[in-house]
């Protein structure tokens, strides 16, 4: 029997991510308002053919090979490696992009870091790297009913490369807020839910990491003006863009054009956003010819199809 709810997910969710990086790729660290993306697009910052992903979907899809292997950290350190010296899983077996934090923590596991140890831990170091790649593992966690187990699951799957407890936490909420949409709640519902769920059960330097966060859990959040949402690299203000993004839509092609539109860390704040409306069934599908885009398309729609089989097996 097809799991029709799990499947539509999985593929909405991570195609959403890829569709969202590959928009992305062209205009990353373009200032906003001085360029206005309305298709896929090629070349550009990276001078890469129309629909190249980057290291947002590699990583994702290292991850996702990673559960299918019913690996640990340590075996997905080892496909991080593999990404950066051989292009393992690119568009074109050859990497051309990857974050300063993330390009560190894979050296600190080559000199023999233990994987939970590698990513770095000061306060300048929680960028974006961690959310772009981690949004499979709500599919890990979503049978999970004990909140503590599925957090330790997402801490140890964020730590390897981003190790400050505000990276932690804004993996928390993301994986958290997934799982509620999966659910089927409106956003405004899931972002109460995961606020109250965290409020009561994160504690110390994590629960004092919420306040970070602050801003999107406020009741009038979706109504920020676009001038006051930052698009930079930052965890907080990449979350923050993507929801807003996803908040202020009507259909999926309107969030993405959004995120993209604001130009910065567009990959990356493209990609997530892509995420959580790929999981928002309130918006429409993603459009058919952008999924015709994706380059590589048969390895991506290989690995995404053994990954909702293992998931569709767990249940």
């Amino acid at each position: 029997m097809v799991d029709t709810k799990l499947r539509e997910r999985v593929f909405d969710t991570l195609y959403g991510g890829i569709i969202g990086d590959l928009m992305g790729v062209p205009v990353e660290f373009k200032q906003r308002g001085t360029f206005h993306v309305q298709d896929v697009m090629g070349y550009g910052t990276y001078n890469q053919p129309p629909g190249t992903w980057s290291d947002d979907t590699s990583l994702t899809l290292c991850l996702v090979e990673n559960i299918i292997e019913n690996g640990n950290t340590k075996t997905l350190m080892n496909k991080f490696v593999q990404y950066m010296e051989q292009g393992y899983l690119t568009p074109f077996g050859e990497m051309f992009d990857i974050g300063i934090t993330t390009a560190e923590a894979v050296s600190n596991y080559k000199k023999g870091v233990p994987p939970a140890k590698c990513g770095k831990t000061g306060e300048f170091d929680n960028g974006n790297g961690t959310l772009m790649r981690i949004a499979p593992l709500v599919f890990v966690v979503m049978h999970e009913l004990d909140f503590i187990k599925r957090k330790e699951l997402v801490h140890q799957y964020t730590e390897i490369t981003h190790g400050h407890p505000r990276s932690i936490v804004g993996s928390i909420i993301y994986i958290e807020l997934l799982l509620s949409l999966y659910r089927n709640n409106s956003l405004e519902v899931a972002l109460k839910e995961v606020f109250e769920l965290l409020q009561n059960n994160l504690q110390n330097e994590m629960k004092a990491e919420l306040n970070a966060y602050a801003r999107i859990f406020h009741e009038n959040f979706l109504n920020t003006p676009e001038d006051e949402i930052q698009s930079s690299g930052y965890i907080v203000h990449s979350l923050e863009a993507a929801i807003w993004c996803v908040g202020n839509s009507t259909t999926f092609k309107e969030a993405i054009l959004m995120a993209v539109n604001l130009g910065e860390d567009t990959d990356t704040v493209a990609a997530i956003t892509g995420s959580i409306a790929g999981m928002y069934k309130q918006l429409d599908n993603i459009p058919e010819e952008w999924l015709g885009k994706i380059v590589s398309k048969q390895k991506v729609d290989a690995l995404i199809l053994a990954f909702y089989e293992f998931c569709a097996a767990q249940t």
